[in-house]
């Protein structure tokens, strides 16, 4: 919380703001004079000083303008003192009220502080109110917080009045809410393919699919996200908090109930998807897929730090950035999804037209995913091309979207039900405590797994992330626990890619 204080001196007049302000906020000082000025209660002429506390935290943006005007007033006895309030908005030179991105985080904040009184701008009263606990003012002018504050409305001034609100922009939340997903049953063959999205849907856990260039990998990729349940109300506030802070203000007037899909581009630098920027760092990709699917197509493509570096959100579902000036921790709890060619040209383990890359390239190509990193990925699956009597077949599609999200709906209800106590959501956030202590299969059930690792094709990692998808298996199939089949299961969807 910042608390926003103002003193008016008896000398040479003057505008001064402390307590580490950006640039924008310090070249804010005019704007806000005018804005006062405009709407009839000019600030006083005299050397004016706010501070901003605390003082050893940087401040950024517009959305001080409106608390930096109205303790001015106060200061200067013309509006009477308004107690734990909290006010967010930014200032036109008019006294009109403007929107600002990161409301939702903001009032949420200030309703953990005890403050639970805010007044925002009109266009972001909508998602301000999605705070429990949150009583939101939504106002359109200057004039109108001053009044609701008490004071005398004769001198006050209104700015005219300004057109409708703009709709939903493409791709907002609003809009990606009630938009359908492609259809699972558009997806020709596949079916080892179509086996582990539902797998990874139940469980939460991430997923590797390595083949030629037309396969399917990018179709499968795009239809995780239609097989997850919605968000329950404490996911969709966190969701909704980070998009707040990425989208256009006053254009979150709804939780966000989907599990969002976030695409990087090979391109992609370290701070855009992790998060970063100057000043105080936003959330990257990483953690706007939060609850999510964070899918890179073609992973050998991109720079192996900066895939290296979700190594770190994969174990903790949080990103931390430090800055020199400032530091943030974003949530980035996703569903990793890695598709990649088998080697540069493509064609490595396929059908038709013969691999033109020397074993060298392949084993560089692929190398540039690292076996840390790929440790971290449950399950691990080749996707062959698909024939053409199974493209053009009339019968025997596999199922649509709705009966496999029913099939993982069930899984992740069992799964809540034995995980809640344990402060857990999803089989993928299984530490080795529970699978070592209450959720411990017996030996009988273990036994593959031991047999695996004396032979040295898992490492202890690895042993737990086999016993995370068994788990889920055992959901699927409706069982209270994994046998030894599922633990059979789970070590195949480790061994379908080629070395």
């Amino acid at each position: 919380m910042v608390e926003v204080e103002a003193d008016i001196g008896q000398t040479l007049p003057a505008f001064s703001i402390v307590g580490l302000p950006d640039a924008a906020l310090n070249e804010a000082r005019e704007r806000l004079r005018a804005a006062a000025r405009n709407t009839g209660l000019p600030l006083s002429p005299r050397k004016l000083t706010v501070n901003l506390t605390p003082a050893t935290l940087p401040k950024r943006g517009s959305l001080f303008d409106l608390a930096i005007v109205v303790s001015a007033l106060q200061a200067a006895g013309k509006v009477p003192p308004t107690g734990r309030t909290v006010y967010l908005a930014e200032l036109g030179l008019d006294g009109a009220l403007r929107p600002v991105r990161g409301i939702l985080p903001a009032v949420m904040a200030a309703v953990r502080a005890g403050h639970e009184h805010v007044v925002v701008a009109g266009a972001n009263a909508a998602e301000a109110r999605l705070v429990p606990g949150a009583r939101v003012a939504g106002h359109a002018c200057l004039a109108d917080v001053l009044v609701a504050a008490g004071a005398d409305p004769a001198p006050l001034r209104r700015p005219a009045p300004a057109g409708p609100p703009p709709g939903p922009a493409p791709g907002s939340d609003d809009e990606d809410a009630v938009r359908p997903g492609p259809d699972l049953a558009e997806v020709a063959g596949q079916a080892e393919g179509r086996l582990a999205l539902e797998i990874a849907a139940a469980g939460g856990h991430h997923l590797l699919m390595v083949g030629p260039p037309g396969s399917g990998k990018t179709m499968l990729a795009e239809r995780l996200p239609g097989l997850l349940p919605d968000l329950d109300d404490a996911a969709a506030m966190e969701v909704t908090a980070v998009h707040s802070l990425n989208g256009a203000a006053g254009r979150c007037t709804a939780l966000v109930r989907r599990p969002p899909f976030e695409a990087p581009h090979h391109t992609v630098s370290a701070p855009a998807l992790l998060g970063g920027g100057s000043g105080i760092p936003r959330p990257g990709a990483a953690s706007r897929a939060h609850r999510g699917v964070l899918f890179l197509d073609e992973a050998p493509e991109f720079d192996r730090r900066v895939v290296d570096a979700l190594r770190q959100p994969l174990e903790s579902g949080r990103v931390s950035i430090d800055r020199s000036i400032a530091s943030a921790t974003y949530p980035a709890r996703f569903q990793l999804v890695l598709a990649a060619n088998p080697c540069p040209c493509g064609l490595s383990g396929g059908r038709g037209a013969e691999c033109r890359c020397t074993p060298r390239e392949r084993r560089s190509y692929f190398g540039r995913l690292s076996g840390p990193l790929l440790d971290r990925i449950d399950l691990q699956i080749a996707v062959p091309r698909v024939s053409y009597g199974e493209l053009a077949a009339e019968t025997g599609r596999g199922e649509a979207t709705a009966p496999v999200a029913r099939r993982v709906a069930a899984a992740r209800a069992a799964q809540a039900q034995r995980l809640h106590r344990h402060g857990v959501r999803t089989n993928a956030e299984l530490g080795g405590a529970l699978l070592q202590g209450p959720l411990r299969p017996g030996r009988a059930v273990t036994a593959p797994l031991e047999r695996a690792m004396d032979r040295g094709e898992l490492t202890a990692r690895g042993h737990q992330r086999v016993l995370r998808v068994a788990w889920t298996l055992a959901d699927l199939e409706g069982r209270a626990a994994p046998d030894a089949d599922d633990v059979e299961t789970a070590l195949w969807f480790r061994s379908l890619v080629p070395a």
